[in-house]
């Protein structure tokens, strides 16, 4: 059977009252907020988990910390600008980077199917070491299991990062306030079109190559300049407009986007065009926005453009008010329209 394009319940009913119901595939959007909120969060309620960030922030004697989880299951396992490896690597990192934290130690953890080639797994390791090596982490623990053939899709990874808070800040959606500027990191929604077009065997006239990358040196260059930031998210599941609408949820506040503010590039919009897809909900994994204090935007605006992986760095939009807990997107022809949070997840298995 072919694999659908969104993630699905196994009844249409709200998880909320229908404990029983699952998802076909994980993924964002509305249908895993729902899960998380109506299963994980009420049992698991805590001062560090109710902030519902990227990671959490915790204090340790006279440290402050961040600690973060995640897991891997891409399918294919290699795609334009990355493989499973880079990318299990670069996402903790980044998710660290969002709570204002350096990434210094990691553990992963590999879920092997039986007959994966000896050469895949060391080709992943491979690009886990480069990875590691360039963000300065070091694995320091982890774990292998083998399933049984048909179990596990070759190779699921999962890992876990803690970091150093950089200068005491806290950052989070609750900290985010009317008025502040919305900064992007650069052009969204290359990733999900990258593994979208392996999948699919399309060619486009420019390969569509991931933005795979880390951003805790864009981030935390913000940091280290004295920038009032109050919130930083990366862009992955859900892309650009999932982000938003989760902070704005939290915080409760009102977030307005400009869509000529927002870089797309051509092959991208292209492809989104022939597949059906908005690029404002595809996944990136080298992407972020900022909330920084709108005194600050213009000087935050270029620190990100000069470090790495963040020359596209721009100003998309605001914080106009608060108590709605919704984003409003402007568009081309000068409308405005809600940018509500998918119903279901546009791209299965990007990450």
């Amino acid at each position: 059977m072919e694999e659908s394009s969104e993630i699905r319940p196994v009844c249409p009913l709200p998880i909320a009252q229908y404990p029983h119901v699952v998802l076909a595939h994980g993924g964002g959007g509305s249908l895993m907020h729902q899960l998380i909120e109506s299963v994980f969060a009420r049992r698991f309620s805590n001062p560090a988990l109710d902030e519902r960030h990227d990671g959490a922030l915790l204090e340790v004697d006279s440290a402050h910390l961040a600690f973060t989880t995640d897991s891997y299951v891409v399918r294919p396992l290699f795609f334009p600008g990355g493989d499973i490896g880079t990318l299990a690597i670069y996402g903790t990192v980044n998710d660290l980077a969002m709570c204002g934290a350096r990434p210094r130690w990691l553990s992963a953890g590999f879920i092997i199917e039986e007959g994966l080639p000896m050469e895949t797994l060391d080709r992943v390791a491979s690009s886990m070491a480069r990875a590691a090596t360039e963000t300065g982490v070091q694995l320091v623990t982890g774990d292998t299991k083998v399933v049984e053939k048909g179990k596990g899709d070759g190779l699921f990874i999962n890992t876990a990062g803690i970091g150093i808070v950089k200068h005491g800040v806290r950052l989070g959606p609750r900290m985010v306030l009317p008025g502040d500027a919305v900064l992007l990191s650069g052009d969204v929604g290359r990733h999900g079109m990258a593994i979208m077009s392996v999948r699919e065997g399309l060619e486009f006239e420019s390969r569509i190559v991931s933005d795979c990358a880390p951003v805790a040196d864009a981030a935390l260059a913000l940091i280290d300049a004295g920038i009032e930031v109050h919130c930083m998210r990366d862009l992955t599941r859900g892309g650009l407009a999932s982000a938003l609408n989760e902070i704005a949820s939290t915080a409760s506040v009102e977030i307005s986007i400009e869509e000529t503010a927002v870089p797309v590039s051509e092959p991208v919009r292209g492809a989104c065009e022939i597949l059906g897809f908005d690029p404002l909900y595809v996944a990136n994994e080298g992407r972020f926005v900022a909330f920084v204090s709108a005194r600050d935007v213009d000087r935050a605006v270029e620190i990100v453009r000069h470090a790495p992986h963040g020359g596209g760095a721009c100003l998309i939009g605001h914080v106009t008010g608060s108590d709605r807990g919704i984003v409003t997107l402007r568009s081309r022809i000068g409308t405005n329209r809600i940018l509500d949070m998918l119903s279901g997840e546009q791209l299965p298995r990007i990450c």
